[in-house]
């Protein structure tokens, strides 16, 4: 690794942390997903243009079944590489409902990779906005005059940014996907208090071994530290097995909360379909029947952009070192 590549690592986590400094927070929630495991875009903006070739997700999470206002999201992204695979761009809406509450975020995406011999490193921007709106009128008010249950619309801009570095087999990220603390609320009711939008920070490492030598079972081990101000720290630990480049399926443990069991099934070559299922392990365990999440994903290589650049493999972490090209 040059001075040069540990200049630029060092110098972009400074800006982030410099632009994350601000006071404390009443945080919103973002939606949480069980599958940025196959859609890393949904947590780092760096990884746009890391499948090369247009890449198109849905994905919908249905969390705590049974429970009364538990949330649900629907997500849809896109993304694809320009330029020889050294630019990326994409864009990424999410719908999530909470009971009265809706938030919707629409973003762009922009990454600019740099090729090393072995490994590439990616640095990423996203700028959009996020909508937060409350209807209480669905609800069955004592008083329903009350000013603590008045309509809330609020749009508010904001950006993110993220580092991906990736090898043949390894990868690390991180990233803030929302650096601004803007205020949706002030003064609610008489609180005096004020309803601002989360920080959140992700640090995500992975890699792929082969397990046996013809490589056709591979085992995928991962993690995904999350932190959100004002909340308590998560941590995701990963394990799961890819067989034969057509099935990865394994278990997610996430602190204090779930256990996670997934699967990715290759449908075809543009096309693969996933489903997990989160075993609640908290008190919310008597009162739901665990939470739902599928993920359809659609690849397809347009060639006057694409041109004969390689893509990678769907369970790899991306092309390492310089664009190559087919013959």
């Amino acid at each position: 690794m040059t001075m040069t590549f540990k200049n630029i690592i060092q110098v972009f986590i400074a800006v982030l942390i410099q632009l994350s400094i601000h006071d404390r927070v009443i945080a919103q929630q973002y939606p949480v997903f069980s599958q940025y495991y196959f859609n890393e875009l949904v947590i780092n903006p760096a990884y746009a243009g890391n499948h090369v070739q247009l890449s198109l997700t849905s994905t919908y999470r249905n969390q705590w079944v049974n429970f009364p206002g538990a949330p649900r999201t629907l997500s849809i992204s896109g993304h694809t590489s320009l330029y020889d695979g050294k630019v990326g761009v994409g864009m990424l809406v999410n719908h999530d409902v909470i009971g009265s509450y809706a938030n919707q975020n629409v973003y762009g995406y922009y990454s600019y990779k740099i090729g090393f011999k072995k490994s590439a490193l990616s640095m990423g921007l996203s700028a959009g906005y996020n909508f937060v709106g409350a209807d209480f009128s669905r609800l069955d008010l004592l008083n329903p005059g009350d000013a603590s249950f008045a309509a809330l619309n609020s749009y508010k801009p904001n950006f993110g940014a993220g580092l991906y570095w990736n090898s043949a087999r390894s990868f690390i990220g991180f990233s803030v996907p929302f650096i601004l603390n803007s205020t949706l609320v002030s003064n609610v009711a008489d609180v005096g208090a004020a309803l601002q939008e989360a920080r959140y920070y992700f640090l995500r490492a992975g890699t792929i071994q082969p397990v046996n030598p013809k490589g056709t079972l591979k085992i995928n081990p991962s993690f995904l530290v999350r932190a959100q101000e004002e909340q308590p720290l998560s941590v995701d630990i990963n394990l799961g097995f890819i067989i034969h480049d057509i099935v990865s399926t394994g278990l997610s443990l996430r602190s204090g909360d779930a256990l996670i069991a997934f699967i990715d099934l290759k449908l075809s070559e543009s096309f693969h379909f996933a489903y997990s299922f989160d075993m609640t392990g908290s008190n919310l365990n008597n009162f739901s029947n665990g939470s739902h999440e599928f993920m359809l994903n659609y690849r397809t290589r347009i060639r006057s952009v694409h041109k004969n650049v390689e893509c990678p493999d769907y369970y790899g972490y991306g092309i390492n070192g310089r664009p190559r090209y087919k013959k």
